[in-house]
């Protein structure tokens, strides 16, 4: 079997991410490096000088990291090191830093944290879909110990512009810029004497998974460009253990090469095609449709999408005027209509063709027709639209090839919402 496809398969989907509070004891990676699972990884590396913690958590998850990494080695704690600006890295800085420690980050962590704080409340919210769970768990502990729920906003003591190398101990950690990743500040943590890279996120949660190059939680977009360039970086490192920002380290340098070259590959041939379609005239949704990856290019899309990344590369050129419309330049949309085709046309006709629709196979256009009647009656949902609207995000859910973490999610929280109104609307009646 393909290498790749063989570790794909093997390794664990989003949704089995754990969160520290449930772990008995850090778990043992080697003889110097300890792991702590949560919403991102954190990492303990012991020398004979001290400790450096990599990435700390949320702030709410700090604590217990700090408990389990404490029960193996208490400290001293000589650096904590973020590979990227997000929240889920960072937040528990201030629980891990003592008098002597120095927190090191990128050069552009800054401007990241100010961009999570601009849209914190809008990402939190939808964020909420996907994360329910964590943050109920995040609000429990804040209710039950307001005083362990300190989310940072640490300032770096050393700032890293492209590369930065200390020694520790006998130890010798090289960190490296790699702006394609989740973030413009991303790092990666070097050990070059045992060969081992902390990739952190730089090549998503879920490794070999296509990038997600935009997230509909909300954050800005990626670019392939820089990707590819941090892609060619850590190859360059020729890491024989790779420990990411979720799950247990992938070893061996000849997998390790075999999936960051095919990674490469995958997201070089979707933005070359995309870039090829756009500029022969091809619409965005045509090339939305076609583009998929060759056989012998197959990597994971259980976070990223191939589809969602050809849009994003598109709008990343062009932006969101896609020359096809008048409307696009007004904020007019179709939804909008409702209420004029259902006095032309009348619910009922409406919904027998969005079922026709769907009993044809085509999920998408029936769920239109559902939308267009419940947007045409927001007060007093149809029924017969709301049942149409679940089994259409059912028949969309069944027919995902492979389990991705985002549009699984949403689907399964409309799915859970419209079978909420169909009950409330029965219970009335």
């Amino acid at each position: 079997m393909d290498p790749v496809r063989q570790l794909v398969q093997a390794r664990p989907g989003f949704d089995q991410m754990q969160s520290p509070l449930d772990c008995e004891q850090a778990l043992k990676i080697n003889d110097f490096i300890y792991l702590s699972p949560g919403t991102s990884n954190a990492y303990m590396v012991l020398t004979a000088a001290g400790r450096v913690i990599i990435n700390t958590g949320m702030g709410w998850e700090a604590r217990r990291h700090k408990q389990l990494f404490d029960a193996v080695c208490p400290g001293p704690t000589r650096y904590i090191i973020a590979t990227q600006g997000h929240v889920d890295h960072l937040g528990g800085v201030d629980h891990f830093r003592e008098p002597d420690t120095q927190f090191i980050a990128q050069a552009n962590n800054a401007a990241c944290q100010r961009d999570d704080q601009r849209i914190a409340t809008v990402r939190t919210s939808q964020a909420y879909i996907w994360f329910q769970r964590t943050l109920d768990t995040a609000a429990k502990v804040a209710a039950e110990h307001p005083e362990y729920f300190i989310q940072d906003q640490p300032v770096a003591d050393i700032v890293v512009d492209d590369s930065h190398r200390f020694e520790l101990g006998g130890l010798e950690f090289a960190l490296y810029h790699v702006p394609g990743g989740e973030t413009v500040d991303s790092l990666v943590v070097h050990l070059p004497q045992h060969g081992i890279v902390f990739s952190g996120n730089t090549f998503g949660p879920l490794f070999p998974h296509f990038p997600n190059f935009n997230t509909i939680r909300g954050d800005r977009y990626r670019f392939a460009e820089p990707y590819l360039a941090a892609v060619a970086r850590v190859r360059a490192l020729a890491p024989e253990l790779l420990i990411t920002g979720h799950f247990e380290p992938v070893a061996g340098a000849g997998l390790i090469d075999s999936c960051l070259a095919r990674l490469a590959q995958a997201v070089d041939y979707v933005h070359r095609e995309t870039l090829a379609g756009m500029n022969a005239g091809e619409d965005i949704d045509s090339l939305v449709r076609r583009i998929q990856l060759p056989e012998e290019l197959y990597v994971g899309q259980g976070y990223g999408k191939v589809s969602w990344a050809v849009r994003t590369f598109w709008e990343s050129y062009m932006g969101w005027f896609t020359a096809r419309s008048t409307t696009e330049l007004y904020p007019t949309r179709w939804h909008e209509l409702g209420a004029d085709l259902l006095e032309l046309c009348g619910a009922e006709a409406l919904l027998m063709r969005g079922r026709a629709r769907l009993d044809g196979n085509d999920p998408e256009k029936a769920l239109y027709f559902a939308e267009l009647v419940l947007a045409a009656e927001p007060a007093h949902a149809h029924a017969g639209a709301l049942r149409l609207s679940l089994e259409a995000h059912r028949a969309l859910r069944a027919r995902m090839s492979e389990p991705n973490f985002w549009e699984g999610g949403w689907l399964d929280q409309q799915i859970r919402q419209l079978q909420a109104a169909l009950l409330a609307q029965e219970v009335t009646e």
